[in-house]
């Protein structure tokens, strides 16, 4: 396929530059699916899912906490028991409140 560009006005370029970017996009993407289905299938043979693999050796993602403790008067308000004690925290603890007060 040759296309003559001398003979192409402005317009007529500007357009085959989108219409050749979108093809590569589109090319890169199929080609994308295409190793991925590729991989996918290899994997299997091995009795593996791809996930397993590219996630940790098949290691379960980990899971959120739950909440041991609420803010007294707003219970949107959580914490874990985990990590740093939240202000509402210290603030309940060092007013002679006990943690105890806050369980859930």
């Amino acid at each position: 396929m040759t296309i003559d560009l001398k003979n192409m006005d402005l317009k007529e370029l500007k357009k085959l530059q989108k219409d050749a970017a979108k093809a590569i996009e589109n090319f890169e993407d199929r080609k994308r699916q295409e190793a991925l289905a590729a991989a996918r299938e290899a994997v299997g043979e091995f009795g593996f899912k791809l996930e397993e693999l590219v996630t940790g050796s098949g290691k379960k993602p980990k899971t959120k906490s739950v909440p041991k403790y609420a803010h007294p008067e707003n219970s949107a308000k959580t914490w874990t028991g985990k990590g740093r004690r939240p202000a509402w925290v210290v603030a309940h603890v060092d007013g002679g409140g006990s943690l105890e007060d806050l369980a859930i």
